[in-house]
């Protein structure tokens, strides 16, 4: 089915052959954000009940499933937020949120009741303007992470116009963009936009949100291939999510081909307890078991870091298991066979 407009509601979801009860699906559009582009919906493939690309971002009455460990918050953005639009939570770095807009509503998000029209909005002049100025004051900043939503959602106009006032900033050494949008709308990362991310005098960074082989389109190599022949390296995030990658060959054959597209797998997050995503949750033991093979299977190049947010904002938790142990000779070590080796240094 073609579809040409984003769908951003249960309707047009059924009308677009991706739901068959629109109505059912009332109460989870009044409370979250709902919207696929009319890209992402192409790639769904309607006779998969199992597609992955539909059980990321088709809303689903599992949704409505509250439970009582989780959190409307989960990671304390908002505990570290000292003014609108920054998260403060590293003394080196800062989140700066400058839109609470995204192409797309990933069903598992973390930020799920603070994203989306009429929830988090583009900062003003005045807004953004403070939120540079408490960058600007605190020399120990050395990075700006920008986020929100997602910050590609920017004109280039624009993306161009805070990378010029982040410039002014000289103790600010690395600007970090983190998106969907080569995913969800490739051909939004024109070539005129991606010279618009390029800051003389500071390291910039693109990190791509990815889950799943089958969001590694054609379409959104090839705009992953501008940002990297304008020499801006690419870095990758994917989540752990039961019934899309909750498997050794999932994630392998997702970090080989983000290894050959010239992105570098960086974090694999354990997900959130964000409300209403506990269908998506695995636990952290089969996490462990998952990664473990998947460090036996890729090379170094090709395995992401395994963490956990803290719940509260403390930190990230480093959720991999350790292959060393401690005995009365000295340490074992667990190899790639799967057995414990003596080592005593």
């Amino acid at each position: 089915m073609r579809v040409k407009r984003p769908l951003t509601s249960p309707e047009a979801l059924a009308d677009a052959g991706l739901v068959d009860d629109a109505a059912a699906l009332e109460a989870v559009a009044e409370k979250y954000a709902l919207a696929i582009t009319p890209f992402l919906a192409r790639r769904i493939d309607r006779d998969d009940p199992a597609d992955p690309i539909a059980r990321m971002f088709v809303p689903s009455t599992e949704e409505l499933v509250v439970r009582p460990e989780e959190l409307s918050d989960p990671i304390g953005d908002e505990a570290h937020s000292p003014v609108k639009g920054v998260v403060h939570r590293y003394p080196d770095r800062v989140l700066l949120k400058p839109v609470g807009v995204c192409p797309v509503y990933c069903r598992f998000c973390f930020r799920r009741e603070m994203v989306g029209p009429g929830q988090g909005e583009t900062l003003s002049p005045a807004e953004l303007d403070a939120a540079l100025a408490y960058v600007a004051g605190r020399p120990e900043v050395r990075e700006v992470i920008l986020t929100g939503g997602d910050p590609f959602m920017l004109s280039a106009k624009r993306a161009a116009a805070l990378g010029a006032m982040l410039t002014e900033i000289p103790h600010l050494e690395v600007i970090r963009w983190h998106t969907r949008m080569p995913v969800a709308d490739p051909n939004r990362v024109t070539a005129d936009f991606v010279r618009s991310l390029i800051v003389p005098g500071k390291a910039v960074y693109v990190s791509i949100h990815i889950n799943h082989l089958k969001e590694l389109s054609l379409e959104t190599k090839k705009a992953a291939a501008r940002m990297a022949e304008a020499g801006i390296p690419l870095l990758s995030q994917t989540v752990l999510l039961r019934g899309v990658n909750d498997s050794v060959e999932a994630l392998a054959d997702l970090m080989r081909a983000l290894v050959a597209a010239r992105i570098r797998p960086y974090y694999l997050h354990h997900p959130d307890l964000a409300p209403g995503t506990g269908h998506f949750r695995v636990s952290v033991e089969e996490g462990q078991a998952i990664y473990s093979a998947l460090r036996d299977q890729v090379s170094g190049l090709a395995l992401p870091h395994y963490v956990i947010d803290i719940p509260g904002g403390v930190s990230k938790a480093n959720a991999a298991p350790s292959d060393i142990e401690a005995s009365a000779e000295g340490y074992l070590l667990r190899g790639r066979d799967g057995k414990l080796h003596p080592y005593r240094p």
